[in-house]
């Protein structure tokens, strides 16, 4: 079917070329009705290019390409952020609701009144083809977080030398403070590290120094990161990228 299609499409090229090259001495009936032609298919081909440059534009779906420090050894973006979800859109989200393959939602809300959906991103400066949106109405609880479960990848090999990095793209209807908690599972015991996402620009970078931990390098189970929302009632958050990466810390 392939090589009809390219058999048509050339003799269909040939034939547009003789109309152009002949389009001088034609009769007017005859270029009228070339014209004719020509516009129908002008219509289609503006159609064809526009939708093609569109979607050529967006970032490439699945790219888990970002810019990451010298030296790591590991790096990683959600699912959520990089394939479609199979519900794009969700109201009235109830707490420990999975959003995507190791990223729920949980909060302590008697009645939720929160949506979310993710949406396509569309900017030329945007690496992740898509984002997650959270819109909060009245909210009754005390907390609202997002838990996004760490691969296997990232624990091997794991160390106390280790700066585990998280950057999220973020957009805010107001102002409101993220916090981001790291935990790693050793043994019966997690480790937590809590940092608050600077929030002075759209970007924002974390690091957690695993040096100043108590982690039990021989014993580590599993880790995720938990992205605490302060306050949310009545806002809008849009997180545009959420990228993880890891490398070992200079030498003291």
């Amino acid at each position: 079917m392939k090589l009809l299609d390219t058999v048509l499409h050339r003799r269909a090229l040939r034939a547009w070329r003789r109309t152009a090259r002949n389009a001088t001495e034609m009769t007017l009936d005859d270029l009228r009705r070339a014209r004719s032609r020509a516009a129908r298919l002008s219509y289609f081909l503006r159609e064809t290019l526009a939708v093609a440059d569109y979607r050529l534009a967006l970032p490439v779906m699945g790219s888990n390409s970002f810019p990451r420090p010298h030296g790591t050894d590991w790096w990683w973006r959600p699912d959520a952020w990089r394939l479609p979800l199979p519900a794009p859109g969700m109201a009235s989200v109830a707490s420990r609701t999975v959003l995507a393959d190791g990223v729920t939602l949980f909060h302590d809300c008697i009645r939720s009144e929160l949506s979310l959906r993710q949406v396509r991103n569309t900017r030329e400066s945007d690496l992740a083809p898509y984002g997650l949106r959270m819109d909060t109405f009245a909210f009754d609880g005390s907390f609202l977080s997002l838990a996004i479960d760490l691969p296997q990848g990232a624990i091997e090999g794991l160390t106390r030398r280790h700066l585990v990095r998280l950057d999220a793209i973020v957009e805010l209807e107001k102002p409101l403070e993220i916090f981001a908690r790291l935990n790693i599972r050793h043994g019966p015991n997690t480790e937590q590290i809590v940092r608050k996402l600077p929030m002075t620009s759209p970007e924002n970078t974390v690091e957690f120094d695993l040096a100043y931990s108590n982690l039990n390098e021989k014993r580590i189970e599993r880790a995720w990161t938990d992205l605490i929302f302060e306050n949310p009632a009545m806002s809008q958050v849009t997180l545009r990228d959420i990228t993880f990466s890891r490398r070992p810390r200079a030498a003291l």
